[in-house]
């Protein structure tokens, strides 16, 4: 076959009409072999060595070749796990910058560089061809027509995020094309697209979708990878999500989704895994990295046969090499600026900072997003753990960064379920967690608020059980999180008495309303809005199948309608979605303060009250009239004032209206214990008394 030398940039394969490039780095290798295979991706129908290296990057350029075109390659070094090498050509790897992937693994002996089995185990070498059994790199046809979309840069602080999965989300819809259900088409259908639309949110973040493997432990249990943080191809999209075809098909569907949710004026983020790949430890497969140059790409340990594990799965990778560093920032400038994405999730977001063995939240991966033109300007999400010692960094990262707030989600959970001495907690975070984040200068938006997501239960499991339910995971209950901070309310599981499902039914309208009223960026559990149940499972990774698939049969019609008129509160009010911090002190000198704290007798709380451990029941006081925010145009933003009564005691509390200094009427707009949403209290006056049910929240709006 006709082989010219190419060009060592861009890496990956890149089509130009014409013919194709091929480039591919490798500090330690002695010599690469591109190989080519038939359409099915079967046959090898071409080995070509590419002789050319520029800069530790091996590269050639083959005329002739189209889209479609499979390929993989076999790279030659030595093998010597002791010295951190594990070159072995008997297996075909995948091109890291594949933007494409074909087919899926089928599990044998063959995909690992060493001898299953052997004494000296991965010290082995194990020459038997892999290629049969690994999937398929797929050059693209790079050109498509975005009709003019752009990135939305819906403002933080305007932000209602909904987690949910491309697969789970329409895999049950009736009302989606059976076709497209369970795929990147079948998100941007009218149906799935309606919905989202009509729930309120403004971004969609996915369970990621860069192409991933099922372990083979999971296969051999007959289960699989369901939530996909197990990533080879870190600039392919996931081949199963797409209805169209994997010959690149995948691609353009990936995008006109993007383009679909754009229109709809939703925002697209991925969650992404560039902790650690598929290849797991020293006894895991040969797939991509580890056999292209295992030393580059990985933290070794001091004996370089074995890797740093900050992740739990194996491996981490090198973000101190620059190599590797450059594929990270080349994968995400790809999303952003040719998939249109509009931001990221970082998994294990601590793992990427560790330059040498702590945490270093300057580290070279957040200098290198800071100055980079396209990055810096997305929104960036970090997981801010890892499993690592000194990994959890909840309230560390850089300004440009939200993160996760694992203690919202804690404090909420643990006010709401009674415990002891979490009034003041609770009144932190839901003012924005500004201890966490004030210093440095961030905002409240660099909280992302949250009561559920993916990794736990489900909201609804949230106040159904005490303790998890994974026997279905075949681990003998060992995995999933044993610090759910979840109450059943009485009873384990389902339940027919009606007094325990009227109190569950109110804890769920508790949690979402006192996470769409928080200071802070709301993000949503998708299915949590209607009900979904996972039947206790709090660790569903595993489970592609009823149990974390949406059942769209059994929406809870009610829970549905609250949930939407909660959202629609959040949006229309700027005083619960404040860009600057409360000061506890009147703005624009005059008026209340911007906020105060009643307790059910109408005063301002004292100082002891705050101490006292056993206090559960708070008014909260928003002044609509200081935010000292202005609208895009240079106008003072204004809102109506709100009084928010929390109570999470075990039984009724009487509450007074505070006197008329703070207001005169008071209309309630919000009540958990309203399961019809009919609002049907009187206008409330200063000083007037009203008992609130146990374990229930209301909204107050002042008329006058």
């Amino acid at each position: 076959m006709e082989h010219w030398p190419g060009t060592p940039y861009p890496l990956g394969a890149t089509w130009d009409g014409s013919g194709v490039n091929f480039a591919l780095f490798s500090e330690n290798a002695s010599s690469v072999e591109l190989c080519l295979f038939d359409r099915d991706g079967i046959k090898e129908s071409a080995r070509i060595g590419l002789i050319e290296k520029t800069n530790q990057v091996w590269h050639g350029y083959l005329p002739g070749i189209r889209p479609g075109q499979r390929y993989g390659y076999r790279v030659h070094g030595p093998y010597e796990p002791e010295k951190g090498h594990r070159f072995n050509p008997a297996k075909l790897l995948l091109d890291p910058y594949a933007k494409a992937i074909d087919g899926t693994i089928q599990w044998s002996d063959a995909l690992f560089g060493y001898t299953i089995g052997a004494e000296n185990a991965d010290l082995s070498r194990d020459d038997r061809d892999s290629a049969a059994s690994i999937v398929k790199s797929v050059v693209i046809d790079p050109t498509y027509d975005w009709e003019g979309d752009r990135l939305l840069k819906v403002p933080w602080h305007d932000t209602v995020i909904y987690e949910t999965h491309v697969k789970g989300f329409t895999r049950r819809n009736p009302a989606v094309p059976p076709q497209l259900r369970g795929t990147y088409a079948g998100l941007a259908s009218d149906a799935a697209v309606g919905y989202l639309r009509s729930l309120g949110i403004t971004a969609v973040e996915l369970l990621p979708v860069h192409h991933f493997v099922s372990e083979r432990t999971l296969r051999d249990r007959g289960l699989s990878n369901y939530w996909g943080y197990n990533s080879i191809g870190f600039l392919a999209p996931e081949a199963s999500y797409s209805s169209a075809g994997r010959e690149g098909e995948q691609v353009r569907e990936f995008r006109d989704m993007v383009k679909t949710l754009h229109r709809a004026g939703i925002e697209v983020i991925l969650d992404v895994v560039y902790n650690h790949t598929a290849e797991g430890s020293q006894l895991g497969p040969t797939l991509c990295f580890r056999g292209i140059d295992n030393a580059a790409y990985y933290r070794l340990a001091v004996d370089p046969r074995y890797y740093l594990d900050f992740t739990g799965c194996g491996n981490t990778l090198n973000m101190v090499h620059p190599r590797v560093l450059g594929l990270i920032m080349d994968s995400l400038r790809y999303w952003v600026l040719e998939m249109h994405v509009d931001g990221f999730r970082f998994d294990l977001a601590s793992a990427l900072a560790r330059e040498l063995y702590e945490v270093d939240r300057l580290g070279s991966f957040f200098d290198v997003i800071q100055q980079d033109p396209v990055i810096s300007q997305v929104k960036l999400i970090a997981e801010p753990w890892d499993l690592g010692e000194g990994g959890y960094q909840v309230g560390n990262f850089p300004l440009g960064w939200a993160e996760w707030n694992a203690k919202y989600r804690d404090s909420v959970r643990d006010f709401w379920r009674g415990q002891d001495e979490t009034l003041a907690e609770f009144a932190t975070r839901f003012t924005g967690s500004s201890d966490l984040y004030e210093r440095g200068g961030r905002r409240p938006a660099a909280s992302i608020n949250f009561v559920t997501a993916h990794d736990g239960f489900t909201l609804r499991d949230l106040v159904s059980y005490n303790d998890k339910h994974n026997d279905a995971n075949g681990e003998g209950g060992n995995d999933g999180s044993n610090d759910n901070r979840s109450w059943n309310c009485g009873a384990e599981g389902p339940t027919d008495d009606p007094e325990v499902n009227a109190l569950r039914a109110r804890q769920v309208r508790n949690f979402l309303a006192t996470l769409l009223l928080s200071q802070g960026v709301p993000m949503l559990l998708g299915g949590d809005e209607f009900g979904r149940t996972q039947a206790g499972n709090n660790n569903g990774y595993c489970q592609d199948n009823e149990t974390s698939w949406f059942d769209w049969e059994s929406v809870d019609a009610e829970l549905l309608e609250f949930t939407r008129r909660v959202i629609r509160l959040f949006r229309e009010h700027p005083v619960f979605r404040r860009r600057h911090w409360f000061q506890g002190q009147s703005i624009h000198g005059k008026g209340v303060e911007d906020i105060a704290w009643f307790d059910p007798s109408g005063n301002e709380m004292s100082e002891q009250q705050w101490r006292m451990g056993l206090v559960k029941s708070l008014g909260i006081f928003l002044n609509g009239d200081a935010i000292p925010s202005r609208g895009s145009k240079g106008e003072r933003v204004r809102d109506q004032n709100f009084l928010i009564l929390c109570n999470a005691h075990y039984e009724a509390v009487t509450f007074r209206i505070p006197d008329a200094r703070w207001g005169k009427s008071w209309r309630a707009v919000l009540d958990t214990t309203d399961v019809h949403n009919g609002n049907e209290r009187p206008l409330l006056a200063s000083a007037s008394e009203l008992s609130l049910q146990a374990r229930s929240l209301l909204v107050l709006c002042l008329e006058a």
